[in-house]
């Protein structure tokens, strides 16, 4: 049913968990996998004692960590994997769009994303890259909730 499952991921414990889901759906349905990890790289005009630079480098470089460990998760379970860092440079998109965005290109039969599951206030003030993209994706959305 499936063949294309996009995983985005963030490090968090609640990613790794979608990671687990989508590894095992990919395995049933012999589906390809696709990892992927969303830099905001917007361009910040700030004073700051701290070169911006230095700061994005270190972001990119965490990114790159995560998304080698997931391709070992991966791997450890027997089945292969793409995986890409992407990045966000335009001021107004958000996380969600660039998901939805490489699910389309890519193209993704299933995106598999996790969620905190964050309710009132936290919700309201953090937002969720989960839930927005829910509501702008024309591709499948499987929501993992963490634990």
């Amino acid at each position: 049913m499936y063949q294309r499952i996009l995983i985005p991921i963030d490090g968090s414990s609640t990613s790794h968990l979608a990671l687990r889901h989508a590894i095992r759906l990919a395995k049933e349905q012999q589906a390809r996998l696709r990892i992927v990890y969303v830099v905001d790289e917007v361009n910040l005009t700030l004073e700051t004692e701290y070169a911006m630079t230095e700061f994005m480098e270190a972001v990119r470089k965490t990114g790159r960590d995560i998304l080698t460990k997931a391709e070992a998760t991966v791997r450890d379970s027997g089945i292969k994997a793409e995986a890409e860092l992407l990045e966000i440079e335009t001021l107004g998109h958000h996380i969600a769009d660039v998901i939805i965005d490489e699910a389309k290109r890519w193209p993704a039969d299933l995106v598999v994303i996790g969620t905190h599951g964050r309710r009132g206030i936290s919700r309201l003030f953090l937002g969720s890259v989960a839930e927005k993209v829910l509501r702008i994706a024309t591709t499948p959305v499987l929501l993992i909730r963490g634990e």
